[in-house]
């Protein structure tokens, strides 16, 4: 099954909400006028493309004005366009160190823990060797013990209130000794308020770094789609005091409010590395824009096809 088979079912909730939701507009032949195009931009707005729904319905109505939109089919022709040029490709990764060694951090209730047994699950798919650093020492890390140990990864982990610095030293370390090809470290979720949490990830990126050069090669912040544009002002305060180089989105399949991946790609300016689109640890996707937006705005008649 293509990628975009795969979205379409899984992201049924944002394609009602989006697609079907242009369908009903053009309902009975309908033609196109400013009140239909206000009616748009709610539409938008509620499936919580946030400013991104003002941008796409003005230029709607300038080619509207041109004589360039005569229907349906032309709105969404030109919204996939638009669409597509919001969003830019972040996709898989190049693992160019071994070990890559990649920080993984997020708010509290993000899918965080989740979506790293879903990365390590997929690296080692690829035929990846993967060890998994536990540094939220504030709870047990059962959750990536049992996918660790269902899975052949190492983990390496401190007891309890070690120092979360000193587990990422340790796992850097032993993947450097044993030749391990990539490196999660999970991360204590964090409020952005939180300035001596915030603090302790600063630390954690100073102190891989002194045990190998470049690390952590990527730093990535996983974001509870369900959150929609609340997630924002979160991720922000994140990028203002960790470098963070990549976005992993969650909880697609679970919310109406996928729009809300245009929001953040314009606030953040951060290439979307992976989405969830389930519960299951397969269902992880490298991020393309191009079968993303198709699933949640092609036509009944395209996503048939």
């Amino acid at each position: 099954m293509g990628l975009f088979n795969r979205l379409k079912q899984r992201l049924t909730r944002t394609r009602s909400a989006l697609s079907d939701g242009i369908s009903s507009l053009f309902r009975g032949g309908r033609p196109i006028d400013q009140e239909l195009l206000d009616e748009l931009e709610e539409l938008l707005y509620s499936s919580d493309l946030g400013s991104a729904a003002s941008d796409l319905t003005a230029e709607l109505a300038r080619l509207h004005k041109r004589g360039q939109l005569k229907g349906e089919e032309d709105v969404r022709r030109c919204l996939r366009a638009m669409m597509l040029e919001r969003l830019e490709s972040g996709g898989e990764i190049e693992l160019s160190a071994k070990p890559t060694v990649i920080l993984v951090v997020g708010v509290n209730g993000s899918g965080k823990t989740t979506s790293i047994a879903k990365l390590g699950a997929r690296f080692r798919s690829q035929g990846k060797s993967v060890l998994l650093g536990a540094c939220d020492t504030f709870r047990a890390a059962a959750e990536l013990e049992i996918w660790a140990g269902r899975n052949g990864a190492e983990i390496v982990r401190g007891g309890e209130d070690a120092d979360p610095a000193s587990v990422a030293f340790d796992a850097v370390d032993r993947a450097v000794r044993q030749g391990i090809d990539v490196v999660l470290l999970d991360t204590a979720g964090r409020l952005h308020t939180q300035k001596n949490l915030m603090g302790e990830l600063a630390k954690i990126q100073r102190v891989v770094a002194k045990r190998l050069p470049g690390a952590p090669h990527e730093v990535w912040l996983v974001i509870d789609a369900t959150n929609g544009q609340n997630a924002i002002r979160q991720a922000q305060e994140f990028t203002a005091s960790v470098n963070v180089t990549g976005l992993v989105v969650a909880k697609l399949d679970g919310t109406a409010r996928g729009g809300a991946l245009f929001g953040i790609r314009k606030a953040l300016e951060l290439p979307v590395r992976y989405i969830g689109t389930g519960e299951s640890l397969e269902l992880l996707e490298a991020f393309e824009p191009e079968p993303f937006v198709d699933a949640i705005l092609a036509s009944e008649l395209e996503r048939a096809s």
